[in-house]
């Protein structure tokens, strides 16, 4: 888990100072970190012999998740752009999208919660609660810390 989580933080460390990043390579880093993400998941989590539905089930999930992280890499890219030029309706919108997307991310994974729930029990159900939830505080922990706090704005 901690070897995921130190690439994926690395990852998002250097989306988090780059100002553009392309589509292919967003595509691309999104594939290898959902790579090492699924082996660690496997690794933790308590699925019994027959667990096709789960990994259905989080194929579904993590198709959904990428959409919201290419979301958060534009926002993150807006952000970076316009830091220097921000107005106070700059800065509030950049807040509200950040917000819409936190409610969109937890709700994507309750949603799943839910599913999973149904389809192989409350405990790899919790499990996987627990795990997004901690892989997402950490991102943005890590992504937060990188960031400029905003000062000053354009009036």
């Amino acid at each position: 888990m901690k070897k995921l989580l130190v690439f994926g933080l690395v990852l998002l460390f250097n989306l988090s100072t780059i100002a553009q990043v392309s589509p292919e390579e967003v595509e691309y880093i999104q594939s290898i970190f959902g790579m090492e993400k699924r082996a660690a998941v496997k690794e933790m989590m308590t699925l019994s012999s027959n667990s096709d539905g789960f990994w259905k089930l989080y194929d579904e999930y993590e198709v959904e998740r990428k959409d919201l992280g290419k979301e958060r890499i534009s926002l993150l890219e807006k952000y970076a752009n316009n830091y220097d030029n921000m107005s106070n309706e700059n800065v509030d919108q950049l807040i509200r999208e950040s917000m819409d997307l936190s409610t969109k991310t937890d709700k994507l994974i309750n949603k799943y919660y839910k599913k999973i729930k149904n389809e192989a029990g409350s405990v790899p159900a919790a499990q996987f609660y627990q795990l997004e939830h901690y892989l997402l505080s950490e991102i943005r922990a890590s992504i937060l810390g990188e960031m400029e706090l905003i000062e000053s704005v354009r009036q």
